[in-house]
């Protein structure tokens, strides 16, 4: 029986994630929090604040506090972050936990002793921190401890990554600040221009999960209505798009993240390069449940490209599963 409770978290721009040791996942909510402005009291944090996006009077403020992957509000992070601690393992507790965060590789130092700092503050007896792209592979169960080349592609809210991972080492790898929030943006973008209607970001979320794809789909294409503000007259309207539609407003976030996984796989050692042509590409991450990303990055890449059982889950698992093998990873990650 384990006094301390172990605890994996992906600190993600769009959801955070939870992974209590013995238990599994134990809490997804969305890394939104609502604010009354006047005080700077949180009143809502989770599914409850995102409920309020769009919706909220001029007196409350609704927001992430995760921008890019790294922390934007440090302050609000931490509220956040002690909430959904408590959320996972309960207010009164003997001991405090010991977390393992996950953040995109390459972050300043800075930006980790943010994450560290906010996460002891919010309650975490030890915290540690462990590149997303690792905690990714781990999860998804690439084995990683060989000497071998694992190319694993991270595509979140905030930021996507791409990595070569040898005997639990980062040899090459990429990140870029396009990703699933920039998806959503260039949709708002594109059918104000094509339709001359404004519509809010959760719309445009809503339009990408129910009918968007990466390219042209086989068969009919899938629609959908959408309410918004016509930009001429200013008052509501609704107009049908099709996933046709999503797709072109998808063209340049989605050349720009193949723009990374390519300068990944160009500046990977042949030895390493040939074990990945044979064993393809792994996809972790919400954005990789975008119909046919996988088969569009197959196909500008020329290597297999899979998506990951539970992709979303993966870099909560990952991190939960680091904490068995600290010792080990030590020895490659000076943060820890």
């Amino acid at each position: 029986m384990l006094f301390t409770e172990e605890l994996g978290i992906d600190l993600g721009t769009v959801n955070v994630l939870v992974y209590v040791r013995g238990r599994g996942i134990v809490l997804q909510e969305p890394s939104v929090v609502a604010q009354e402005i006047s005080t700077g009291e949180v009143i809502a944090v989770g599914e409850e604040a995102r409920a309020m996006m769009g919706r909220s009077p001029e007196t409350i403020q609704v927001r992430r506090p995760l921008r890019d992957g790294v922390i934007a509000d440090y302050h609000i992070t931490r509220k956040m972050l002690a909430h959904f601690i408590d959320h996972a393992i309960g207010r009164f507790r003997l001991f405090k936990p010991k977390i393992m965060l996950t953040v995109p590789f390459g972050v300043t130092q800075v930006e980790k002793q943010a994450v560290r700092e906010a996460a002891l503050e919010a309650g975490a007896g030890k915290a540690y921190l462990l590149p997303e792209p690792l905690a990714g592979a781990i999860g998804a169960g690439l084995p990683i401890h060989t000497p071998g080349g694992h190319m694993i592609i991270d595509l979140g809210g905030g930021a996507s990554e791409a990595a070569v991972l040898s005997v639990y080492g980062v040899v090459a790898s990429a990140a870029v600040r396009v990703a699933g929030v920039r998806m959503d943006d260039a949709i708002v973008a594109y059918i104000r221009r094509k339709y001359n209607l404004m519509i809010g970001l959760p719309t445009a979320e809503e339009a990408k999960i129910r009918i968007g794809a990466a390219m042209p789909l086989e068969g009919q294409p899938l629609h959908m209505e959408v309410q918004g503000r016509d930009q001429v007259s200013g008052l509501p309207r609704s107009v049908e798009i099709s996933s046709d539609d999503i797709i072109e407003a998808l063209e340049e976030p989605l050349a720009v993240i193949m723009g990374m996984v390519k300068s990944v796989l160009e500046r990977t050692p042949p030895e390493l390069a040939s074990d990945i042509i044979d064993r393809g590409m792994t996809m972790v991450g919400g954005t990789s449940l975008l119909r046919d990303i996988d088969r569009l990055l197959t196909q500008e890449m020329g290597v297999p490209v899979y998506i990951a059982d539970a992709p979303m889950a993966c870099v909560a698992v990952g991190a939960g599963k680091a904490l068995t093998r600290l010792h080990i990873l030590r020895r490659t990650l000076s943060e820890l």
